[in-house]
């Protein structure tokens, strides 16, 4: 009798289609055997280079130790790339538990290769001595270079060892703030078994709640804090004191004074990043991080921010006013407005402005249609198709996986949807990849294996996945980064996609949401789930007057997230005060509403905490500015205009961070943005040439 032995399928290339993950084929005993190996092989690679007898070259450092990443090198990024997506997408205890382990030995490896004073040494003489290169080779050393000054390089050995402290520290506490988030998230839920308290409700609210409650074994209803639930319930539930338990168990996540408070850890975190850029020589970690962004430095953010402020917070006073005064109308003169009562009254002035309602639009955008206008967008602009292949493993049932080919009938990428929450899934919506795209030793071109996570409304027993236009801004978004991805043609993976410098990654994103209130794309797929009957125009008539309702206050809730951010990581001394009032203060110049003293952003601010955003959530706005005057050109030309969206995909979408992002933007454009195209799509007054 042959034994059957198992193998770790990560110490071998993949024996999958497109060598896409083997979900399924691993365990996490696995995991964790492949993270030792993987970290054993990668200082492997270092000693092969650092111990290399010749005179340092770009081939024999830097692209060595690019190219080495491949196959049998490969083991550590393989088993992080799986793990951790899978960690936001499908996680649970022993996960958590595994993520813990893993986090201290990751973050010394890291700091190993970072800290090595002989690579370190190569890399400089290469810096100063190398061969004609070509821009893309340019790049990449230099970001070789900077990369390891900006991690302490050039520090003693005593600031070597204090680094190290610093930064695995963060790693741990950053991954503590996610784990709790999460948990204090799916803690909470409202459950209803009277019918009453659901009036308002539309039925779509009220079947998703019933079909939770059902997968719990509960009787009635069950609402959470998951978006597609928690939104709804706020939006159109006449209970005000239902809505007020809801907002404040949604705004006071993770700092309830228990094991999961984040309030500690996020003091700490500030702290640990301050201290670590003042350790590598700069001011503050805003300073350290703007370096290295198209902004620059923190004057043009507050530039922006301040532009921002100028334009809309007027209008946005007004539209704010606006709503508290419907409210006195309907409640009476004496009626106070509270933070839970927001949303729901905006939306009742909404209805009677505009006579659009997002529960209208549902019976129109079926999960499968919307998909369908996705992917045939795609289809039209660039003229790439997918295919779903269920040949292809995925790791979770609700996941669908596509295969996409080119133009020309090629094959371009792997494309997985993550559509619905789930217990152990993470809030928002996000687009990560399992592959980037690079060109190999041999030449071949090794194509992306690319993945957008949302939470969507789920399918009932009584109806399918209908879905709200802003959950159809949400997955254009996500495609907009898949495309970014999908698309990468370039030589090296550490240049190629998304890899480009953070103020710049969100272009491609919110340049897609444009079409989401397009009235050609609309009739592409938006049909009635049951008669099949066309969304009528004079509704998509209603969604385009009614597209900038509330745009000056949406705007200044995001300048407020920018000027916390900012505040944050600006700080020049130790930062010892209270979150919740600090944070009060920080963003208190682009507040147009009452703050609860309670509440707290701050905590469960995973972009700046743990996502990668510390001194960068500006990006947003800064890739807006770019995305209205990018959407300006195809606007003229025609939005599904192809020889427009051929210059913006070779310009921009394939080209990932090889080149300076504003020399890729003016390539397309032929000039440096402006605002005017976001004022002008906002419907804001032009601001005076001064501010521009």
């Amino acid at each position: 009798m042959i034994e059957n032995i198992h193998k770790n399928p990560f110490f071998e290339q993949y024996k999958t289609l497109h060598e896409t993950v083997p979900f399924g084929d691993f365990t996490l005993a696995d995991v964790e055997e492949a993270f030792v190996e993987g970290i054993r092989r990668d200082d492997e690679l270092i000693e092969k280079i650092t111990n290399n007898p010749e005179k340092p070259t770009f081939d024999n450092t830097i692209i060595y130790r690019e190219e080495g990443k491949e196959h049998y090198y490969a083991v550590l990024d393989k088993v992080s790339t799986a793990f951790y997506n899978l960690m936001s997408a499908d996680t649970n205890d022993e996960m958590d538990a595994l993520a813990q382990k893993i986090q201290p030995m990751l973050t010394k490896h890291a700091n190993d290769v970072r800290l090595n004073p002989v690579l370190f040494e190569r890399i400089k003489h290469v810096h100063r001595h190398h061969r004609r290169l070509t821009p893309e080779e340019k790049v990449l050393l230099e970001d070789a270079y900077q990369g390891l000054v900006r991690s302490g390089a050039l520090l003693d050995d005593e600031g070597k060892e204090k680094l190290r402290q610093l930064t695995e520290e963060a790693g741990m506490l950053s991954l503590q703030f996610s784990q709790n988030m999460l948990k204090e998230n799916k803690a909470y839920q409202l459950h209803i078994t009277d019918e009453a308290q659901l009036d308002g409700l539309p039925e779509t609210a009220r079947e998703a709640a019933a079909q939770a409650a059902k997968e719990q074994e509960k009787d009635g209803w069950v609402f959470t804090l998951d978006f597609p639930s928690y939104n709804p319930f706020m939006t159109y539930s006449t209970q005000r004191e239902l809505r007020r338990q809801m907002y404040m168990a949604k705004n006071t996540v993770a700092c309830h004074g228990n094991s999961e408070d984040n309030r500690e850890i996020c003091k700490r975190l500030i702290n640990l990043r301050r201290e670590i850029a003042q350790l590598l020589g700069y001011k503050t970690y805003a300073d350290y991080v703007l370096e290295r962004r198209m902004a620059g430095n923190r004057r043009s953010v507050y530039k922006l921010l301040d532009q921002l402020i100028d334009a809309y917070k007027p209008t946005a006073v007004k539209e704010v006013k606006a709503i508290e005064k419907y409210a006195r109308k309907t409640e009476g003169k004496d009626f106070k407005i509270e933070p839970w009562d927001f949303g729901f009254f905006s939306h009742k002035l909404k209805l009677e402005k505009y006579n659009i309602d997002a529960e209208m639009l549902r019976p129109y955008l079926e999960l499968n249609k919307v998909i369908e206008g996705v992917f045939g967008l795609a289809t039209r602009l660039y003229g790439i198709t997918f295919r779903e292949n269920k040949d292809i493993k995925v790791y979770h049932p609700d996941v669908k996986a596509y295969e996409v080919f080119d133009r020309d009938g090629s094959y371009l990428a792997v494309f997985y949807a993550d559509f619905h929450p789930r217990k152990g899934k993470q809030s928002g919506a996000w687009m990560t990849e399992y592959q980037g795209q690079f060109i190999d030793r041999k030449g071949v071109n090794v194509r992306p294996h690319v993945s957008v996570v949302m939470n969507f409304t789920k399918p009932t027993d009584e109806k399918p996945a209908l879905l709200t236009l802003g959950e159809v801004e949400t997955f254009l978004h996500e495609f907009g980064h898949s495309l970014h991805g999908m698309f990468a043609n370039t030589r090296f993976e550490s240049l190629s996609g998304t890899n480009v410098r953070w103020d710049f990654v969100e272009l491609p994103s919110q340049f897609m949401e444009n079409y989401a209130v397009e009235k050609e794309f609309l009739r592409t797929f938006a049909f009635h789930y049951q008669t099949g009957e066309p969304l009528p125009d004079e509704l998509i008539d209603r969604i385009v007057k009614s597209r900038n309702y509330n745009a000056a206050y949406s705007c200044m809730r995001q300048v407020s997230f920018g000027l916390l951010d900012m505040a944050y990581y600006t700080l020049k001394d130790p930062f010892d005060e209270d979150i919740m009032e600090f944070e009060k203060k920080a963003w208190a110049k682009a507040m147009v509403t009452e703050q609860l003293p309670d509440t707290c952003m701050t905590v469960q601010f995973s972009h700046i905490m743990a996502g990668g955003y510390a001194a960068g959530y500006y990006s947003y706005k800064w890739a807006e500015v770019l995305d209205a005057d990018a959407f300006s050109v195809f606007k003229k030309h025609g939005i599904f205009d192809q020889k427009t969206a051929q210059r913006f995909r070779d310009c921009i979408l394939s080209k990932g961070g090889t080149e300076h992002p504003m020399t890729l933007y003016k390539r397309f454009r032929g000039g440096e943005p402006t605002i005017d195209a976001l004022l002008k799509r906002n419907g804001i007054k032009r601001i005076t040439d001064s501010h521009r």
